[in-house]
């Protein structure tokens, strides 16, 4: 195994800031007691290829109700490699909860943003069947794997990361 990464927990200061924008209901010492027990990401099992991340809050999602999930982790990930973020299987298979980017992707240099390189993960709830998704705070709900990545031949990419979500982007 190519050992090409670690997990972090982001400062509190940051995490309560982004926090407060998702669970805008929560006081600030709520979020402090949120953040104090943020576990970091870990595979189930020798053989598991994802690393579970774990809800910080406890959320019901009815059909077609959205969350953002600010996980309190960033992700220090050696050049060569991203993480790929995805809900866990039996959440999908079961309730068809989705990313709604589909597949989280988190390059190397996120880590170097302003915001911490601060994984958020935003969620909904798909049913057709009128199935209502419940997750206890600390419970496996995403699941992470690294994963290797090549370039062209040709490629001259030189750019500096220095925002979050989408700023990599120089088109619209």
């Amino acid at each position: 195994m190519n050992r090409i990464a670690r997990f972090e927990k982001i400062s509190e200061k940051q995490f309560i800031s982004d926090a407060a924008k998702c669970f805008p209901t929560y006081s600030e010492d709520q979020l402090s007691e949120i953040y104090s027990k943020i576990k970091l990401p870990a595979r189930a099992t020798s053989g598991s290829a994802g690393y579970d991340f774990y809800i910080p809050f406890s959320v019901t999602l009815s059909p077609n109700e959205t969350v953002t999930i600010p996980t309190g982790i960033r992700s220090f990930i050696e050049e060569g490699w991203f993480l790929m973020c995805c809900p866990r299987s039996g959440l999908g298979f079961k309730y068809r909860l989705r990313l709604n980017n589909t597949v989280g992707i988190i390059d190397s240099d996120y880590f170097y943003a302003v915001n911490e390189g601060h994984i958020q993960i935003k969620l909904t709830n798909e049913s057709n069947e009128s199935k209502v998704i419940s997750m206890e705070q600390g419970s496996a709900f995403a699941q992470g794997i690294f994963i290797p990545y090549g370039i062209t031949f040709d490629d001259s990419a030189d750019a500096v990361r220095t925002g979050g979500f989408g700023s990599t982007s120089t088109s619209t």
